[in-house]
């Protein structure tokens, strides 16, 4: 039978991930502390608490060597922590302060970076750190979804892409299966789909961006994800995993059964 076997989180949308041993999963179909912040460019064109498009912040999509930072966030003391190996870049409360030596931090960080979408750009800065730190608002899909892939996905995907140790932080997925055909996660789209005692009602297929193409661990853009999904497996658009929607909600652990309802 397939299980769970990783759960991850993003608190700030576009950087790195925590690893978790529970996710929750609230009712409609987010994960509580998932995506509840965003870095934002000054020129954004909506209000720093709604929800927009990606290309407007810093992400990984537009800033690859994000992906050479660690993050961390305690929900409860509201406290952003954000490491470049064993140097902490900013370690701050959520107060006006707390956010704006983040800001400064991170915007230095991303000056720094050959690739980045702030050089030359003087209308995107000051960047603001946006999000109450609890309401996940900021995914990529407005309606907000957990999403999943299969590891014999990701061994399926790294020889069409010539890595056999194809690093599966790569597709940025809440949850993480195994016990399944590769790429059978597809054939659930518009079945429901039960993940320990959370029933997913609605299911899509994940259409990929750029920020598949950064190595997780040094941050170079080494692969060209997109381009092979589609030519490699016959793709309308470049498509891995799935995102699902769930009425009710509820907590999925690692290790908790995958079934097709």
């Amino acid at each position: 039978m397939p299980k769970v076997t990783a759960l991850y989180r993003y608190p700030v949308k576009g950087f790195t991930p925590e690893p978790v041993m529970r996710i929750n999963v609230l009712p409609g179909g987010r994960v509580a502390g998932d995506r509840v912040l965003n870095f934002r460019f000054a020129d954004a064109p909506v209000a720093d608490g709604a929800w927009c498009k990606k290309y407007h912040g810093v992400v990984l999509a537009n800033t690859p060597g994000l992906a050479r930072l660690q993050v961390a966030f305690d929900d409860n003391a509201q406290r952003l922590k954000i490491s470049l190996k064993n140097q902490i870049l900013t370690n701050e409360r959520l107060d006006e302060a707390g956010r704006r030596r983040a800001v400064d931090a991170i915007t230095d960080y991303v000056l720094s970076l050959d690739e980045n979408p702030l050089k030359d750009q003087l209308a995107r800065l000051p960047l603001k750190l946006v999000g109450d730190g609890t309401t996940p608002r900021y995914q990529d899909n407005e309606a907000g979804q957990v999403t999943l892939h299969s590891r014999e996905s990701v061994a399926s995907a790294g020889v069409a892409l010539g890595d056999a140790n194809l690093n599966e932080a790569r597709f940025r997925h809440n949850i993480v299966i195994n016990g399944v055909a590769a790429w059978d996660e597809l054939s659930w789209v518009n079945r429901n789909v039960r993940v320990g005692r959370v029933e997913f009602e609605h299911v899509v297929a994940k259409v990929r961006c750029l920020a598949t193409h950064a190595n997780p661990a040094t941050g170079e853009r080494d692969l060209q994800v997109m381009q092979t999904l589609v030519q490699a497996f016959k793709q309308a658009q470049p498509t891995f995993g799935v995102g699902m929607l769930s009425a009710a909600g509820g907590e999925i652990r690692v290790g908790d059964n995958v079934v097709l309802a």
